[in-house]
């Protein structure tokens, strides 16, 4: 396994260098900070250890620059809860805090190199999903793949629609995978999960003295972007005083940092995604008319899982594989009735619904049968449906009872005739 650390204190360096010897089966690659880092991680690097506060460019532009193209352990002596949630949205494996053993090291390089072998062994199983992300397949999906696919070779503007849940980082990612801009980052931002006063500098930087609190300049969003795509996510959340921002960035292609009187020059594509009702927000003034034709350029509406079940069962049972990995079950499977619970049950909140209920059954299961008390789907609202054989079953045992066994008074109450009656009462061991 191949593995960059990145970390500006050179005591802490040479000490990890040392310890990391001994382990042959790993092949260590030190940088003394992140602009080294870019420069010389490649493809063949499996993971990126790095500490969070370094000069220049800290750990978390570093990550954000790299576009999910390595997991990511991080380290650090002095993280706030802030930056460990942000750490955590952009995917980070695991987060050590100093000092700590290089046994706690190794172990989570461990754990990171085994859930990327069953990754290359899963993946061999299906070039499909290895090359679209997407765990299941069905018509609905292959129709706005295909309209996917058309615009990715394009750099038109496009805003992806849908309900929450449906995948619409997924399909973003995918577009970005498959455009000319795919070797380089894809940065994505999350409008409802950023406080207004903060969207602006996280998606434009700051210079250092900007406001109180910015002790060193900062990249934006755009610049950490630049050169690849730009995913906008919950885009009907944005502040209407920063959407004219947005929309000046994007037809003079350039932005300003807070505190800055220079423009900087930006080459991006963008895509955008919500599951608001932008239509109804522009008749309220809370969305710029213009803002949304250039970002509408090609929209495109993801349909809801309910409209996709012939991935549901291939969905759960890849999410299934995969919780039993992570926690080291042994492999579990769903039962029949399990199975028709999947597909019976609405899926409100849509795959990422089902992802959810799929790993709480994985964890809550006793056996190595997931059973449908173990999806806990009913407690969701999910209707039981009754077969009418056996709705029929209990009209006539009903009947019978208060009839005493009478046959005659039960064909006549049932409106069967007693021939009928008798065949149903054999058939149904009555």
């Amino acid at each position: 396994m191949k593995i960059a650390i990145v970390e500006d204190d050179i005591n802490m360096r040479k000490s990890l260098e040392i310890a990391m010897s001994d382990y042959k089966e790993f092949e260590i690659q030190t940088f003394k900070n992140a602009k080294d880092a870019l420069k010389g991680i490649d493809e063949s690097f499996n993971l990126v250890i790095t500490d969070i506060n370094m000069p220049g460019m800290d750990g978390i532009e570093f990550i954000k620059t790299l576009g999910g193209r390595f997991e990511v352990i991080i380290m650090t002596g002095n993280a706030t809860l802030q930056r460990a949630i942000e750490s955590i949205h952009l995917g980070v494996k695991d987060f050590l805090l100093k000092p700590f053993d290089v046994d706690t090291l190794v172990d989570a390089i461990k754990r990171e190199d085994k859930i990327q072998k069953v990754k290359k062994a899963t993946h061999k199983k299906s070039n499909n999903k290895a090359n679209n992300g997407f765990f299941g397949s069905s018509k609905e999906l292959e129709s706005v793949m295909k309209f996917a696919d058309k615009a990715s070779k394009t750099d038109a503007s496009i805003l992806l629609l849908g309900e929450s849940g449906v995948g619409k980082e997924v399909f973003a990612s995918y577009i970005h995978n498959n455009s000319p801009r795919a070797k380089k980052p894809f940065v994505a931002i999350n409008m409802a999960a950023i406080p207004d006063n903060l969207i602006e500098s996280e998606l434009f930087g700051f210079e250092k003295g900007a406001f109180t609190d910015a002790s060193q300049a900062k990249a934006g969003q755009f610049e950490l972007a630049n050169g690849g795509t730009l995913f906008l996510d919950e885009i009907g959340e944005m502040p209407y005083d920063v959407q004219a921002k947005l929309l000046r960035a994007l037809q003079e292609k350039e932005v300003r940092r807070l505190g800055s009187s220079k423009d900087i020059k930006v080459d991006i594509r963008v895509i955008s995604a919500t599951n608001a009702n932008l239509g109804e927000k522009i008749r309220d003034g809370k969305f710029r008319n213009d803002l949304y034709f250039r970002l509408n350029t090609i929209p495109l509406h993801i349909p809801p899982l309910r409209e996709r079940r012939d991935e549901i069962l291939e969905i759960a049972q890849e999410v299934l594989e995969q919780n039993c990995i992570k926690y080291e079950f042994e492999l579990k499977v769903f039962s029949d009735e399990a199975k028709k619970q999947l597909l019976a049950y609405s899926w409100p909140g849509n795959i990422r619904e089902l992802i959810s209920v799929v790993e709480r059954a994985v964890i809550l299961s006793e056996g190595n049968e997931i059973t449908p008390q173990e999806l806990f789907l009913e407690h969701r609202g999910l209707e039981k449906k009754r077969e009418i054989t056996e709705m029929e079953k209990e009209l006539i045992q009903e009947v019978l009872s208060s009839t005493d066994g009478d046959i005659d008074k039960a064909s006549k109450t049932l409106g069967l005739s007693k021939t009928n009656l008798e065949k149903k009462i054999r058939s149904y061991e009555l």
